[in-house]
């Protein structure tokens, strides 16, 4: 398998991307009331006292140092989200133990990942027969610079392997000790297209809601479709 070091870094570009969420989870209001890291500490400190339900909204807090935190960029709770509440579970990129911002090349690559997570998370479990899940698109815009670009490796290697994920978690637990900004690879679920993974929310300059998409599950995900805004 490829090495970080071997791979080629990216210059400085402003890129769009795409991403989904899960509707039933709001924006973090906190962390787009504040400018600045002191102003989130005051605030932060000042709502600890009256409310419980704190530590659940913003996610684990020392998962991510304060500076690495886009404060007071459009969407600064979507961009900080993934890396306070981690998937335990992991992902292609990390092991669980610390998260990843994952973004899409286009709306339709972002569809295809999660359609592609959905069917395998909701195959396991027992007794569903019919649910519809609704997921808030985002637009998101960020920089490049200083990520490594992994698209020139075919998609025979082990880091885009679809279903064993042992070398990529490899992989980004480099990119994470080696304070890698992002990888841009290959989409594994569209082909033709491409991904980015961001080891930090630093990067990103805004991140707004766009439409809202529904997965219907019937033994699988028998459709998607925009409904618009919600």
């Amino acid at each position: 398998m490829v090495k970080p070091s071997q791979l080629p870094r990216l210059v400085e570009a402003q890129r769009q991307a795409y991403r989904l969420v899960n509707s039933k989870f709001p924006p973090i209001a906190l962390f787009d009331d504040v400018a600045d890291a002191d102003e989130f500490e005051t605030l932060y400190q000042l709502q600890a006292l009256t409310n419980p339900r704190l530590r659940n909204e913003t996610g684990h807090l020392e998962l991510i140092s304060r500076s690495e935190i886009p404060f007071g960029i459009p969407g600064c709770s979507y961009a900080t989200a993934p890396f306070t509440h981690v998937n335990p579970a992991g992902s292609r990129f990390s092991d669980g133990s610390y998260g990843v911002l994952y973004l899409a090349s286009t709306m339709d690559t972002a569809l295809a990942e999660v359609r592609h997570h959905q069917n395998r998370y909701w195959s396991n479990v027992p007794g569903l027969s019919y649910e519809r899940f609704v997921f808030r698109g985002l637009s998101c815009r960020f920089n490049e610079a200083g990520m490594l670009d992994a698209t020139s490796i075919p998609m025979t290697d082990p880091l885009y392997d679809p279903d064993d994920y042992t070398n990529s978690h490899r992989f980004g637990r480099l990119l994470r000790k080696n304070r890698t900004p992002g990888l841009r690879y290959h989409s594994v679920r569209k082909a033709g297209q491409h991904c980015w993974a961001l080891m930090t929310p630093k990067p990103v300059t805004s991140i707004i809601q766009s439409e809202h998409y529904e997965m219907v599950w019937n033994g699988g995900i028998s459709s998607v479709s925009s409904i618009g805004a919600i």
